[in-house]
Order: structure tokens, then sequence, then C-alpha cells
């Protein structure tokens, strides 16, 4: 079977209403067995994740009709693989199945009317934990009179592959747990190593700058990680591993001892006394179904929000005797399920690409797609990022491509689906010249985006337009990219300069605008004159000098011009300041236009000055909290938690948000939890209370 076959006859599936019968019954067993060859063995995917799901959701139901036919190979017989040749294989103490998915809110219901059927007709009322399910890779670890003696890949769920020199790099993993002091001797954990949403953007920007090629979704990074052979590189992968589950446990007799947690989400709470990382917000109980449902589908609404990909929630009894009592199949145990969220994958056409210019002159292409939903949102467009991300996925006008929300945000395309070409796609052609105003592009040596490096050009004044009025620049409220794009078109805006001769009462005049827009907007804009220079400075679209890196260029200058009369060497002595950044701060107060610019800001009042705001802390080198990091937990009785913050860092220290081995002080407020334990756990950090950290700070 081919590709194109497997994919074709899969289409096939799932979009026809012929009649079932055993033989397609056993056609499509074949289908799904290839394409779990194609997943787990050739790390090649021709299907979505949900049209794979569907394909397999169809043999199940086909199988329930004729129950005698089911063959001893087919999929859902047995649990999914990831075992490699690379590794050497182990057993787990306990088989890990695979769980069983629902799409439809409604199938809960039914999964409850399984549960209690499943138990003694006393059991009128059941517990369930739900909790978020992490898009990562599953690890399992196992502990040995309180030490990390192994840590295993999920594998086919029997074994798995040996990764224990990997995980013992990742530091939300202890290496030693007292579990001792709870009976236990021997422990076999389940955990989900993932990279966070935002540390995976930094990883692929990161890449990308060193003309590497970016990951395709933290899933991928974090699995691929695992299996690293050179366990530093596993360390650079920015992986957690977030625990959901103590599979099994025994006492110091060597007898089992799982039961005696009594429940799942105190088994849940142990781990993280232990010192183990859970879900954010992860471990909810609830006995009711409607409160089951909202709280389900309030994750969904939400799930853009959260640190972690995820990708449905599961569902689980509580009471661990009820579970055993409930069982499992040989595929997934009966006590848990999980409620996946719609479609974040699928596969659509890529129908033709537009070049987009960017505030700096950056070409941008865009894959215009064939209208597909992902995730309850209709998706026609998606970034490919630069002609290195084309050239490296091979990608061609009229591929059949796979669309993934990577970060449930951003469409991305993940392959294109090369083995269904028909020989009709056409090759993307990178433009030569600048799409709106025809100059030719440039590449510069050691960054992978074409620019236009046309001043002048008619995108690149929009957009920086755009960015200057925007929250992270001069914040003019109100002032949206709606309006920029209007008063571009009627010709009022051609520089920022601009911005602050708009003539307002022409403006109130405009249909659909109004007296009182205008009035607003102008209230705004003669406000904006007053911010900080460093907020000038970020809004001025310098390249690679975004709002941290303008901060610290108005902290050290009295007047912004002062800036023209820097050199290149005089930049690169300020520490934070790098040779790229300094050449193109240097290349920009030397553009005699872009002086114009400024002494136009300033004669129409806006502030080219230091103020305040950008002045650095002076800190006391023998403050007890200089070039300190610093963790706030607990309530705290004398300030809110922001303001202690504040006062922290104008002592000089750097407040951070989590235990690790590089915090120093942990202040730790009534009600401390978690946090207070983990850092009780680290040897090197100073646990003071509200009142020791008062001290510090007067």
């Amino acid at each position: 079977m081919t590709d194109k076959e497997a994919y074709e006859r899969s289409k096939a599936f799932l979009n026809s209403d012929f009649d079932a019968t055993i033989e397609k019954m056993h056609e499509l067993t074949d289908l799904l067995q290839y394409h779990e060859w194609k997943y787990y063995v050739k790390n090649d995917p021709i299907l979505s994740d949900p049209e794979y799901d569907r394909l397999y959701q169809l043999l199940k139901q086909w199988e329930s009709r004729w129950p005698d036919q089911i063959r001893s190979d087919s999929p859902t017989q047995r649990v999914g693989s990831d075992l490699s040749s690379d590794f050497e294989t182990v057993v787990h103490l306990s088989p890990m199945l695979s769980l069983s998915n629902s799409y439809n809110i409604e199938d809960l219901d039914d999964f409850h009317r399984q549960v209690l059927k499943a138990l003694p007709s006393n059991a009128d009322k059941v517990e369930y934990i739900v909790e978020p399910k992490l898009d990562g890779g599953t690890v399992v670890l196992n502990y040995e009179n309180d030490k990390l003696v192994r840590a295993a890949t999920r594998g086919n769920g029997i074994q798995g592959d040996d990764i224990t020199r990997n995980i013992r790099v990742l530091k939300s993993v202890p290496l030693r747990a007292r579990f001792s002091d709870h009976g236990l001797s021997k422990v076999e954990i389940r955990g989900e190593a993932i990279i966070p949403i935002k540390r995976f953007a930094r990883i692929n920007k990161e890449r990308i700058e060193q003309d590497l090629s970016s990951f395709a979704n933290p899933r991928n990074a974090a699995t691929g990680g695992l299996r690293m052979k050179d366990p530093s590189e596993t360390a650079k992968r920015g992986l957690e591993l977030l625990v959901f589950q103590i599979a099994y446990a025994e006492n110091s007799k060597g007898e089992r001892a799982l039961l005696d947690l009594l429940t799942h989400e105190k088994s849940i709470r142990l781990l993280e006394e232990l010192g183990f990382k859970i879900a954010p917000r992860g471990v909810h109980r609830t006995d009711t179904m409607k409160e089951l449902h909202a709280y389900c589908e309030q994750w969904e609404a939400q799930r853009v929000a959260y640190p972690y990909e995820i990708d449905g929630m599961v569902v689980k009894v509580n009471d661990l005797i009820q579970q055993a009592a409930i069982g499992a199949t040989s595929h997934h145990p009966k006590w848990a399920i999980a409620y996946k969220f719609r479609a974040k994958q699928a596969t659509t056409r890529l129908e033709r690409v537009e070049f987009q210019v960017g505030k700096i002159g950056a070409i941008t292409p865009v894959a215009k797609l064939q209208a597909v939903e992902l995730a309850g949102v209709t998706v026609e467009s998606a970034s490919l990022h630069n002609e290195d991300f084309i050239l490296e996925r091979d990608l061609r006008i009229g591929d059949q491509v796979i669309v993934e929300r990577a970060g449930d945000v951003i469409p991305y395309v993940l392959k294109a689906l090369k083995d269904l070409r028909t020989g009709d796609e056409k090759k993307i052609q990178f433009p030569e010249n600048c799409p709106a105003c025809h100059h030719p592009l440039q590449r510069i040596e050691g960054e992978a985006a074409w620019r236009c490096v046309n001043s002048q050009c008619s995108a690149q004044i929009l957009q920086k337009l755009i960015h200057f009025v925007s929250k992270n620049a001069m914040d003019i409220d109100g002032f949206g990219e709606k309006y920029v794009h209007i008063f571009y078109e009627l010709g009022w805006l051609r520089s920022i300069a601009d911005i602050y001769r708009l003539d307002f009462g022409k403006m109130a005049q405009l249909e659909r605008f109004g007296k009182k827009s205008a009035q607003n907007l102008e209230r705004a804009v003669s406000k904006s004159k007053q911010q900080p220079l460093y907020r000038l400075i970020h809004g001025l679209s310098i390249h690679h000098v975004g709002l941290k890196m303008s901060k610290t260029l108005s902290a050290q200058v009295n007047h912004l011009l002062d800036l023209k009369d820097w050199s290149r060497e005089d930049l690169t002595a300020i520490r934070e300041v790098g040779p790229i950044v300094a050449d193109n701060v240097a290349s920009f107060f030397n553009d005699p236009s872009n002086i114009e610019v400024l002494r136009e800001l300033e004669s129409l009042g806006v502030n080219l000055k230091q103020t305040r705001e950008d002045q650095p802390i002076e800190v006391d080198a023998d403050s007890p909290l200089a070039n300190k990091t610093i963790l706030f937990t607990g309530s705290l009785t004398s300030m809110t938690r922001k303001e202690a913050q504040e006062k922290a860092e104008a002592a000089g220290a750097k407040t951070v948000s989590a235990v690790s081995g590089n915090l120093d002080i942990l202040v730790a407020g009534e009600k401390a939890g978690s946090k207070l334990r983990k850092a009780q756990q680290q040897e090197n950090v100073q646990i003071v209370d509200e009142e020791k950290f008062l001290t510090w700070i007067q």
C-alpha cells in the first residue's frame, strides 16, 4: 500500500455513507495498521489526528456489530507503541492502557451510566476528578527506597524505552522523594514531558536565528527531546515533567499498597507535597454531571490562555477502590475517559501564497488555504514564516497539507502530503522585489527573512503606524488598526508625526465616526505626548529593539537625540546591548530622515526627554536583596504581592514565579502551599517570613 492509496481509501471511509460489511471492517483494520506504522514507526503521518480518531471510532463501531469477526491484530485490541530501536527496552510495573476518547459532551453521560452499571447497586454516587489532558510525551518514573531508579517512555504500554539519563537532567523531576515517610518503598508514577508554549516560541525563534529548522509544535519537540542521545541536548529543550498518576505502589513488606492511598486526588496531592510538579489548576473534583459538563466546556473556551498545550480533559473516577471494581478492557480503563476538544489538525489544500510586508520590511509568506475548521474556528490562512521554511518542507501550490493551530492560536502548516501529488502542483516562487513598492529585496547575512530596505515603502509605513499607536508602544487608547487604515487611505497619515497633526474637526464629520469618537481620540493622542521615553523608542520600530531594550536605552540618555552622537562602540559598552542591536540603533540615528521626524515630534509636543519611569533603579550593593532571585508565596498581610515584588526589585532583587535551582529567597506568607514544600527540598534556598522581608526593604 502506498501513502496515496492509504490517503484516498481513508478519505473514502471518512466521506462515504456505504453500508458496513465484514469485508469493509477488515479493510479498515488493514488501513489503520498502515496509519499506525506511518505515525509510530516512520514518524511521518499522512492523516491529521482527528481524522485517524474518526477512523478508529468507526472500526470500533463495526467491531461491536460483529464481535466474533474482530481480528487479534486489530488496532483496537492493543495500545499504541512508541518504542525505538535506539534505546534499551524496559518493562513497566503496571500496564499503561490508552484512554477511550469522546468528542461530544453528551458522551460523558454515557460514560457515567457505564460507571454506575459496573459498581455495586448501592453505589448511587460517584466522585470524578477532571484534569487537563496535556499534549506532550508520556514518561513513566520508578522510585525505590525514595530514589529515582528508572524512567521510560510509554512504549506499547507494557514496556518502554529506557530514558533515565535524559529524565535526570529535568529539574522538575526530583531525584529523591520521601515516599518512605508514607510507608511506600516502590512507586511507579506517570507524567507528561511538555514544553510551555511561551518557552517553545522562544526556542523556535532562537533556532530560526541560528539558521536551524523550527519545530512543528511543542509535542513533537518534547517527544523528540526525550530521545536525544546526549542528555545535555535534552536539557536545552526546556522540558518540564508534570505528573498525573501513581500507577503502582508497594509498602516495605513488598505488598501492593496503591489502594491505601484511597483516592486519585489524595495521590496527586501526595506527589505535589513530595516536590513533583502537577498541572496548574489541574485537579477538580465533582460529583454532578451538570458541573462536569460546565467545567469541560469552560476549559475548552479558555484553553488558549493555558501555559501548556492541551487537547482535552481527562475524567477519572476518584475512588481507587471503585476504579479497581470497574476494571479495564485490554485497551483502556473503564473508569476514565478523555473528553477531546474540537480538532486542532485537519487536511486541506494550499491554494496560493501571498507575501506580506512587515514594519521593518520583512517579507512573510502567507498560505491561503481551502477553508477548514480547526478548534471551532474556520481557517483560511496560515503563516509560512520565510523562504527557508517553504524549501525545507518542499511546499507547493496545490498540495494537500496538514494544518495545525499551534498553541491554539496561530494556524501552522505542519507538512505537505507529497505522495498525493498529481503533477499539477507548482513550486512557490519567492519574489525578488517588494510586493508593495517593487524595491529589490535583500537578505542580510545571518537572517532568515528577505527584506525591503526602502524606508518609504507604503506597506512598511502602514505597519509602523499601527505599531506606534499600539498598547505596547505609545498606547493611544482607541486608536486601533482600523483607524490607521482609514486615515492612511484618506492621506492624513504618512509618518508617525502626522498622528499629532490630525484634524479632529474633519474627523468628526466622517461617516460612522461622530463628534464624541473624535473627541475621545483627540484626548488619547494628546495624553500620549507625555509617555515615558522608552515607549517612544519602542514605537520607532528599530529592528531588534523591543520593550526591554527600549528601557535599557532610555535609561542611558537625558534626551533621545543624544543617541545620534553615540558610536557603535558606545552602544556595545552597555552590558545588555550586543553588536547587532548596536548596529541597528546606530544606523537608525545616522539616518537624517529619522532625525527630522524626531524633531517634528518634539515640535508637536511629544516628550523626547528621560522621565522618572525611564531612570534605572539605584541599588545599594549592601542590600540583602541585591542580585538575588526572590519568590513570594501565600498571603501577605501588609501589602499586595505585586507591591512586594516592586519593593523587592527596587532593592535590587529579581522576582521569579516558580521554585527552581536558581532561586535564592522564598518569602512565605500565610497558607503557603506547594511552593514552600518544594523550596524546603532545595538546599540553597533561604526561606523567610513577611516580617523578615520587611526589615530588608525598610
